[in-house]
């Protein structure tokens, strides 16, 4: 068998074990990849680790590594609640303030996984005293966060756009934000009309009591302030997101605003792995040819016509059970130039929106990390039981609206 079809064989499998295994499918890529780049395709060590995204490690490690300070050192959790205290304890806007408070922590730095361990805890707690369903609570901090996750500062946001970059999408981050969170914006408003928003217009006022200040310090003036001074520098004057996060979070700390070893606590190692492990798969996959491959068995599925929505419901139904940054956006973002070939036709912005979109909506399912911490938060005394398969059945069925959403609407973002 050619080095081609077993490093597309490799991939195969790495989607497999990702759909059906807790084992970190970066390790499992890494240790693939040395195995057909050096005994199938005869390759030297070294060109095996040349395939190493060091760039994408060194972006996300100091985005993270940014947020991480402001997340041990309780900004976050002070914006969060400020937030919450702003609704005067109006009850009917508290999932649609949800919302927006995932959606915004989610774009500054720390993507959607991190933004849902921060806010479920509380929001499931304040939802329970404030009565509101815990399914339409799970449903607007998980569209939220993901919202969010796609800025050009998010951690996620800065993996999209450096995989579309390296196939010549790059200078597109306002479309790739906006159409994400066009979509999770809509299907969260149906949501809340849906699940109980409306009801809730009628609901007695929430005692400001349940929603505790959290007491703003200098430590989270000086976070806020820096990270302004970050965000500014990365929109305005497009320095590196990854490089002057290493230097924001070294002033954190010099300052006295966080501590390095918490700081570093906060890495989510496990993603990161998993991200640059598949993307090593991935280079040995277009240097041996297997992308070619890949590409031809995706060109089967669709025609230049039906590609968007195909290719969304295709990403959505993987993404239902596999990791959407890990696995899906590296493996997929990159074979859109190829596919484009086999198909004749298609646009490549066009595709890569829809794939973003597609994987990303799905994402609140139990299946996936963000609706297993919703679950996790839920207090006692309420039937999780029927909360995980209302959200197993939603993943499935966004599956089919992402599908839907990027047939129809994504020319407008493209």
């Amino acid at each position: 068998m050619s080095a081609a079809a077993l490093s597309l064989l490799a991939l195969l499998l790495v989607v497999a074990v990702s759909l059906t295994s807790r084992l970190n499918v970066g390790v499992l890529a890494v240790a693939l990849a040395w195995g057909v780049g050096v005994f199938a395709a005869g390759w030297k060590v070294d060109q095996v680790m040349a395939a190493f995204p060091s760039s994408l490690f060194l972006t996300l490690l100091g985005v993270t590594l940014l947020f991480g300070v402001a997340q041990a050192n309780g900004s976050m959790e002070a914006l969060t609640h400020a937030g919450l205290r702003a609704l005067h304890g109006h009850v009917a806007w508290l999932p649609l303030l949800l919302f927006l408070l995932a959606g915004v922590t989610s774009s500054l730095g720390p993507g959607s996984i991190a933004t849902t361990a921060l806010l479920a805890p509380i929001a499931m707690g304040l939802a329970h005293r404030a009565r509101v369903p815990m399914f339409l609570t799970a449903l607007m901090i998980g569209n939220g966060a993901n919202a969010g996750n796609l800025s050009p500062i998010s951690a996620i946001g800065v993996l999209v756009l450096s995989l579309m970059d390296k196939i010549g999408l790059g200078g597109h981050g306002s479309a790739v934000f906006f159409a994400n969170f066009t979509a999770h914006a809509l299907v969260a408003l149906v949501a809340w009309a849906l699940f109980g928003g409306v009801a809730l217009r009628k609901a007695p006022l929430l005692e400001q009591e349940a929603m505790t200040p959290v007491p703003f310090r200098r430590r989270h003036a000086v976070t806020f302030a820096v990270g302004a001074v970050w965000v500014a520098g990365v929109l305005m004057f497009k320095l590196p997101p990854g490089l002057t996060a290493f230097a924001a979070a070294g002033v954190l700390v010099l300052f006295g605003a966080g501590d390095d070893s918490a700081m570093l606590k906060q890495v989510p190692w496990p993603v990161i792995t998993m991200v640059c492990g598949v993307s090593v798969l991935i280079g040995v996959l277009e240097k041996t040819g297997g992308m070619d491959l890949f590409t031809t068995l995706l060109s089967r599925l669709a025609t230049p016509g039906s590609v968007n929505g195909v290719i969304a419901g295709v990403t959505g139904l993987i993404s239902t059970y596999s990791s959407t940054s890990g696995v899906v956006y590296p493996a997929f973002i990159p074979a859109i130039p190829g596919l484009v070939e086999k198909l004749g036709g298609g646009n490549p912005l066009e595709i890569a929106l829809s794939i973003n979109v597609g994987a990303a909506l799905v994402d609140v399912s139990p299946l996936s990390t963000i609706g297993g911490l919703c679950i996790a938060a839920v207090p006692a005394g309420h039937d999780t039981r029927r909360l995980f398969r209302n959200l197993l059945l939603w993943g499935f069925a966004m599956s089919v609206v992402g599908a839907l959403f990027c047939q129809t609407l994504i020319p407008l973002f493209a």
